[in-house]
């Protein structure tokens, strides 16, 4: 019986596939939403918050580079201290949400998140910019993973992770938007006034979360306050081999992501010359690549797994870092350089939906910490890479290249060992 098993576990390619069980609604998960087109657009805009917070200003960083009188590496540190401000940010909202609800602590961190980006736009120098950046991605962090901790309130395995990727056609249009708009407002306005956009935007979203956003966690289904219970919900993550294997992909797959995030301003528009409004088009089709993957997922992984298509992300990114490096050193121009980027973020919009819903679906009464948990690993190495891909300093992408292909293998050798814990787990069990 337990070869058996094993043989139903493993596919000819050798991935691991999360038995059925992981891909049905959990019995204590409840039903969808009343009003889930609103539900959808709501979460979409918070969850949109962190990453318009990243990309609107990137068409600024070498004008804030010269303003300041910094390095690019220097000047790479206000993502990189913005995404650790992500990770640690969602350490307290998630098991917080879980004890207080949903809708208080969000409420209250996008009142911290307008008062960071006031600092951010009124900052005199890089150190109060970093200092001032890492406030704003703590605040923002609440918009992200209380916003999946409400999906796994509704949904659990493959239909969380369809859900996902739907939420990333709502989510997904700050990458799209946000640089170009960033470059288009710099002709009228210096980097500071794009903060102050930033701040009039969470301003409107308070507003239509104070106004529309449900309470998805009844007070009979909270967890306990206090220190040591949160600490519990850590432990018991972190002693679970598969999370801890999905959360580190995840995690990997974010740092190669910042490795094109925080790489591709200087190399595009310092090294191969193109404009602020040409970097900023380029962007967007590069987030439209990862829209369309998001929604291919979302149509095909019930059929597919949710292993195998996060298997496929893994494998289009390592790609795309092979790609890239060969370019950079063979001097290709530019054409390879944006398909590089291209395959990049096509791969991203695979990643995350699959990992994220493979990582919490055995978690549903700590939904909000295994939330946190997985935007730590996840924002903690992200902002962690985002100084290597300066390395190389403005005139070469090889650093950037090299940090995408070494953190894609990386997470391919994590996510092996999840799905292989995963299978060895279930079969234990059975």
């Amino acid at each position: 019986m337990t070869d058996k098993r094993e043989s139903a576990a493993i596919d000819l390619a050798g991935v691991v596939e999360v038995p059925p069980a992981s891909e049905t609604r959990h019995p204590d998960v409840r039903q969808p939403p009343e009003r889930p087109l609103r539900l959808l657009v709501l979460l979409g805009l918070m969850a949109a918050l962190g990453p318009a917070s990243m990309d609107l200003y990137l068409p600024a960083l070498p004008t804030i580079a010269d303003e300041l009188g910094v390095s690019v590496s220097v000047t790479q540190l206000t993502i990189g201290s913005f995404l650790v401000g992500l990770g640690v940010g969602q350490l307290v909202a998630g098991p917080m949400s879980d004890v207080l609800g949903r809708r208080r602590p969000l409420l209250v961190s996008i009142l911290v998140y307008v008062f960071a980006t006031a600092l951010c736009a009124a900052a005199p120098g890089i150190e109060v910019l970093v200092v001032s950046r890492l406030l704003q991605g703590v605040s923002a962090a609440a918009g992200v993973v209380i916003a999946r901790a409400v999906v796994r309130d509704f949904y659990s395995g493959a239909e969380a992770a369809r859900y996902l990727s739907r939420l990333i056609l709502i989510f997904g249009l700050a990458p799209v938007l946000a640089p170009s708009l960033g470059a288009a407002m710099l002709t009228v306005t210096s980097w500071r006034g794009l903060f102050g956009l930033l701040g009039v935007a969470a301003l409107a979203l308070l507003a239509a979360v104070a106004a529309w956003l449900p309470e998805t966690l009844p007070r009979g289904q909270r967890r306990p306050g206090g220190v040591r219970a949160t600490a519990g919900s850590l432990r018991a993550l972190i002693a679970d081999r598969s999370f801890v294997a999905y959360a580190s992909a995840l995690g990997l797959a974010t740092a190669a992501i910042v490795g094109y995030i925080a790489g591709a301003p200087f190399l595009l528009q310092e090294v191969h010359g193109v404009s602020p409004g040409v970097y900023g088009a380029l962007f967007g089709v590069n987030a439209v690549a990862m829209i369309v993957a998001a929604q291919v997922n979302a149509q095909i992984v019930e059929r597919v797994g949710t292993g195998r298509m996060l298997a496929i992300g893994v494998v289009l990114l390592v790609a795309s870092g092979a790609l890239l490096t060969v370019v950079e050193v063979a001097g290709l121009g530019l054409v390879p350089t944006a398909l590089a980027y291209l395959l990049t973020m096509t791969a991203w919009g695979l990643i995350p939906p699959n990992a994220i819903a493979l990582g919490m679906a055995a978690h549903p009464e700590i939904a909000g910490a295994a939330s946190a948990m997985l935007g730590v690993f996840q924002y903690g190495l992200g902002g962690l890479a985002a100084p290597l891909a300066g390395l190389g300093g403005a005139t070469s992408g090889l650093a950037s290249g090299l940090l995408i292909l070494v953190c894609g293998l990386l997470a391919a050798v994590a996510f092996a060992a999840g799905q292989r814990w995963e299978a060895s787990r279930r079969v234990v069990a059975g």
